[in-house]
């Protein structure tokens, strides 16, 4: 069903995220030079490295948005001794261009407009022959793969044929927030290393650095919300005044189909609004079942809540369209 013509409303408008030209492996080469937080972490890896210790292939775990891609980075300028930004080695993992180092996340679909859902097979079928070859620079041979998570099943194939027969001085950086969706086979070849969410203080630094354009007490606003994670406090700050945080309360209430559908065409416009919106909505979902007074009603919200992350993930993991998502959990999360 089309949505229908004319002036959507602010909340809509507001919903429509900022888009922004960098992309993510980009931006997290950047950021990580000046890696905010994360120094436990860090330590661990380079402990392993100093000591000889260092795993083939580590699972970096932890919440979206909290900067483990910018971590594995710096994990990959420590194995390329990278880490001098004005060194030849530091520049070139900057620019994306070091012989050694094969970066993968989700593409982006130009004729879209918009990253991909998944990961495929013939993403990741290169780093077999990549991991063969002679490092240039005669030492690590370095893959990093953010969102293993989102690796359909035959990537996900193609990558565990790699983790069974790992050739030497080569080593794998793996970023996930879902581990619960890798098959075991994989989850088992790698080290885990569980990556935390930041203290407020961090994501403050962040914030300052990354968004240096916002207001002062909208950096304020958002901080308490954004559960030690930089890029959520980010895509919040693009909810402004927190627009987006309303109409997820406003689906608790339930709303006319008409809404729905003025609503959805805002959310649903780009990578940052929709998981924000669905996010917004599981912690709205979560609140008021924490505060229910009545186990029935406890037990309801809670379906609710499930079944909106169900729509969210199938959404993101097999492309579905984005707008129809939207108006099904705005459905669900008012009872519908």
């Amino acid at each position: 069903m089309a949505a229908p013509r004319g002036s959507r409303s602010k909340a809509a408008s507001a919903a429509a995220p900022i888009a922004t030209e960098e992309r993510p492996l980009d931006k997290a080469r950047r950021a990580s030079l000046s890696l905010t937080g994360h120094q436990a972490s860090l330590a661990a890896f380079r402990n392993a490295f100093t000591t000889g210790r260092l795993h083939h292939a580590w699972l970096l775990t932890g919440p979206e948005g909290i900067g483990k891609a910018a971590l594995a980075f710096r994990m990959a300028r420590i194995l390329l001794n990278g880490e001098d930004e004005a060194s030849s080695a530091g520049r070139q993992v900057t620019a994306g261009s070091h012989p050694d180092l094969l970066a993968i996340g989700r593409s982006y679909d130009e004729k879209k407009q918009r990253f991909r859902g998944e990961i495929v097979a013939d993403e990741i079928r290169p780093i077999g022959a990549f991991l063969h070859r002679t490092a240039a620079e005669g030492g690590w041979r370095v893959v990093l793969v953010d969102n293993v998570d989102a690796m359909n099943r035959n990537a996900a194939n193609a990558l565990l044929k790699v983790l069974e027969e790992p050739p030497n001085r080569a080593i794998l950086l793996l970023t996930c927030a879902t581990p619960g969706r890798l098959l075991p086979t994989i989850r088992s070849r790698c080290r885990t290393l569980t990556v935390p969410p930041l203290d407020e203080a961090s994501v403050r630094a962040v914030l300052m650095r990354e968004a240096s354009d916002a207001e002062p007490s909208e950096i304020e606003r958002v901080l308490p919300l954004a559960q030690g994670s930089p890029g959520r406090a980010i895509a919040l700050l693009a909810d402004k005044g927190g627009a987006l945080a309303g109409v997820a309360q406003e689906a608790l209430a339930g709303m006319s189909v008409a809404r729905m559908l003025d609503l959805a065409e805002g959310i649903s416009r780009s990578d940052v609004g929709f998981p924000l919106f669905f996010t917004l909505l599981a912690n709205a979902l979560a609140s008021a079942t924490r505060q229910a007074g009545r186990l029935e009603e406890s037990a309801a919200l809670a379906e609710r809540w499930t079944n909106v992350g169900r729509i969210r993930s199938e959404t993101e993991r097999f492309n579905l369209d984005k707008q129809e998502a939207v108006i099904e959990a705005l459905s669900v999360a008012g009872g519908r």
